[in-house]
C-alpha cells in the first residue's frame, strides 16, 4: 500500500500518530558522564514533540556496550530516572517516544566503559581511532564473545527494554545497524565465527533474531521495533551478501508481530529495499539518504514523499529534526528550514547547537509552543 501524505494520522500498534514523520535516533553526547540523561536532553526532545514519533538516541543496555563519552545508558535506576524526566517532558508537550537500545560491540574503548575490553563476534578491531575522554585513541582488539556473553547480552537487551517501558517509553527500537554489535554479527568482515552465530547467513542473523524475540517477549512485540542498515559501511562494516542477507532476516522475523522495521539510508531504487518492503508485512519506517553537507531546501520532504510512494509507512528524518524543532510545520507549510550549524556542535555538550535552534514565529493571534 502506498501513502500520499506525510501529514495524515496513522496507527503504530496501540499508538495513534498525528503524522507519518519520525525523528530518527541521533547520538548527541549530552548525557552525564555515567550515562544518565540530563534535563537539557528533556528540553531538546520536548521541543520536537510535534513529530509523529520520536525515537530517542541509542542507550546502552550494559556497561560493556558503551561506545563514546557522554552517551546515554539504561542499566541502572539512575539512568531510568533520567529517562523518566525526558518522557514526562515529551508527554507533557503531546509527544510519543520509543527508545533505541544499542550495544557498541567493537565500537568502544576501555576508557569509555570503566576499563572493560569491548566485546565483538570476532577479535577484529575497529579500523579507525575512537573518541575517548582524553582524545582520540587507537582501537583495541575486542574479545570474542562466548556463548555465555551472548546469552547475557540478550538478557540485558530485554532488561533494558523493561526499564524503558517503566520509564515511560511507548516502546523500544533494537539497533542492528550502522556497524554496532548486532550489525557486526550480520556482516562477514566482522563475524569470523564457525559456531551457530557465524558462518552462513542463518548463523549471522541469529543474534539479531534472538534479541528481537527476547525484547518482544519482555515488553510485547507491539512495543518492539528493529533498525537495519543494508550495505551501510559505517564503523568499518563490509557486507558481501546484502541482497540475500536482509530478505533472509526479514523472513526469519515473519510472524513476530514487531511494531516496525526501520531501514536506514533507504533507496526505493535499490533491489534490497524493494525486497524488504515486499517481504515485511508490518509497518516499515524508511530513512532517506540526504546530502551530508547541507539540508535540501525542502527539508527532505521530496525524498520522504518518494519513499512513501514506494511503500514506506513512516519516514524517519535525522538532521532535519536536529536543526528544526518545528520540522513538521515547516515541511507542511513549505517554510524555510534551519541548516545544521558546525557539525562539531553535534557532539560537544551544552545547549549551543542543541536546544537553541529557532522555531517559526507564531502566526498573528496564535501562541505556538515547541518546548
Amino acid at each position: 500500500m502506498t501513502h500520499t501524505s506525510l501529514f495524515e494520522p496513522t496507527a503504530l500498534g496501540p499508538l495513534t500518530l498525528p503524522n507519518r514523520l519520525v525523528m530518527a535516533p541521533m547520538t548527541r553526547n549530552r548525557a552525564a558522564a555515567d550515562g544518565t540523561p540530563t534535563d537539557l536532553m528533556a528540553e531538546y526532545y520536548a521541543q520536537r514533540a510535534t513529530a509523529g514519533l520520536i525515537i530517542a538516541e541509542a542507550a546502552t543496555p550494559n556497561a560493556a556496550g558503551r561506545t563514546y563519552p557522554d552517551t546515554a545508558a539504561l542499566h541502572t535506576d539512575a539512568h531510568a530516572a533520567g529517562w523518566r524526566r525526558v518522557t514526562d517532558a515529551v508527554g507533557a508537550a503531546g509527544g510519543r517516544m520509543f527508545l533505541q537500545i544499542q550495544h557498541g560491540g567493537r565500537v568502544g574503548h576501555p576508557d569509555n566503559s570503566g576499563g572493560r575490553t569491548p566485546l565483538a563476534p570476532s577479535p577484529v578491531p575497529l579500523p579507525e581511532t575512537i573518541h575517548t575522554p582524553t582524545g582520540r585513541q587507537a582501537p583495541v582488539v575486542p574479545r570474542e564473545m562466548t556463548h555465555d556473553d551472548i546469552r547475557a547480552t540478550v538478557a540485558d537487551f530485554a532488561t533494558a527494554a523493561r526499564r524503558a517501558v517503566d520509564a515511560g517509553f511507548a516502546g523500544v527500537e533494537v539497533h542492528s545497524a550502522n556497524g554496532y554489535l548486532l550489525h557486526q554479527f550480520l556482516a562477514g568482515n566482522t563475524n569470523h565465527r564457525a559456531d551457530a552465530y557465524g558462518g552462513g547467513i542463518a548463523g549471522r542473523i541469529r543474534l539479531t533474531v534472538e534479541v528481537a524475540a527476547a525484547v518482544a517477549a519482555a515488553i510485547g512485540p507491539e512495543r518492539t521495533g528493529l533498525r537495519i542498515s543494508p550495505a551501510v559501511t559505517a564503523n568499518g562494516i563490509a557486507e558481501d551478501d546484502t541482497d540475500a542477507l536482509y530478505p533472509a532476516l526479514v523472513d526469519a522475523l515473519a510472524g513476530s508481530g514487531l511494531a516496525y522495521l526501520h531501514v536506514v539510508h533507504a533507496d526505493p531504487d535499490r533491489p534490497v529495499f524493494r525486497a524488504i518492503r515486499a517481504g515485511w508485512r508490518g509497518t516499515l519506517i524508511a530513512n532517506p539518504v540526504l546530502p551530508l553537507d547541507r539540508l535540501p531546501a525542502d527539508g527532505g520532504r521530496a525524498a520522504a514523499e518518494r519513499l512513501l510512494a514506494a511503500g514506506a509507512d513512516l519516514i524517519a528524518l535525522g538532521r532535519p529534526f536536529l536543526a528544526n524543532p518545528d520540522l513538521v510545520e515547516r515541511l507542511r507549510t513549505g517554510a524555510p528550514v534551519n541548516q545544521v550549524r558546525d557539525a562539531y556542535l553535534m557532539y560537544v555538550g551544552g545547549p549551543t547547537g542543541y536546544t537553541d535552534y529557532p522555531a517559526l514565529p507564531a502566526p498573528a493571534g496564535e501562541r505556538l509552543s515547541y518546548a
